[in-house]
């Protein structure tokens, strides 16, 4: 038995908060985590909808039945099953949707953020370590850089930008341990990392949110 693959064209979807144009002065980039469609994910950041800020949640490629029973759809982006392809196809994918916003915006002072929520924290990180985004500053919450991601590459893709981690307190799908642990890697490898803990579990949380959402000036 031999396996073959072929490149295929297929319809994919996102999904935004504000409005794409010009006045645009900060991206959010926002990756959901599995099991979650992207209309849903990105209502969680509604909080952050303001004028010149847009929010922009891509969807998995993956979609399938979280309950058959209700018909319930939740997004993923990629299993173990042909792994390695299904990274490079949600990377060029990313990449895409990126290049398809930033034709609409000005790119003059644009501050860009990442943040990949859960598995959707594994995607962010790849995808700024090999696609073709620039950001000003990557959010791993709820969740870890996987663990095949160089951090010396990160650290030649990231520069000085921040690189923070959040993670609730009652945690109980990635324990604070894991992202201390590895927060002190990044360190190691000379990235500016920065550790945020609030009080919850694995969730996005309004108010941390909210005290995240300001960028420094340009």
């Amino acid at each position: 038995m031999k396996r073959h693959h072929i490149s295929v064209p297929r319809t994919a979807r996102y999904v935004t908060l504000g409005e794409i144009d010009a006045t645009v002065r900060e991206l959010w980039f926002v990756l959901h985590g599995y099991g979650i469609l992207a209309a849903s994910f990105i209502q969680q950041f509604a909080v952050l909808d303001r004028s010149a800020r847009l929010i922009v949640a891509p969807e998995g490629l993956s979609r399938y039945y979280t309950d058959h029973a209700s018909g319930t759809v939740g997004a993923s982006w990629m299993t173990r099953e042909d792994r390695l392809a299904e990274i490079d196809d949600y990377v060029r994918y990313l990449d895409l949707v990126h290049d398809h916003v930033l034709q609409q915006v000005e790119r003059v002072g644009l501050r860009v953020t990442v943040l990949g929520f859960s598995q959707g924290a594994a995607a962010a990180g790849r995808w700024v370590a090999n696609g073709g985004v620039r950001v000003d500053r990557l959010l791993v919450w709820g969740g870890l850089l996987p663990p095949e991601l160089r951090l010396d590459q990160l650290r030649n893709r990231l520069g000085n930008t921040e690189l923070l981690y959040v993670v609730g307190e009652r945690d109980r799908i990635v324990r604070y341990g894991a992202v201390k642990e590895q927060a002190g890697q990044a360190q190691e490898h000379g990235l500016r990392v920065t550790t945020v803990r609030f009080d919850g579990g694995h969730e996005i949380d309004a108010a941390t949110l909210t005290s995240l959402a300001p960028l420094p000036p340009a």
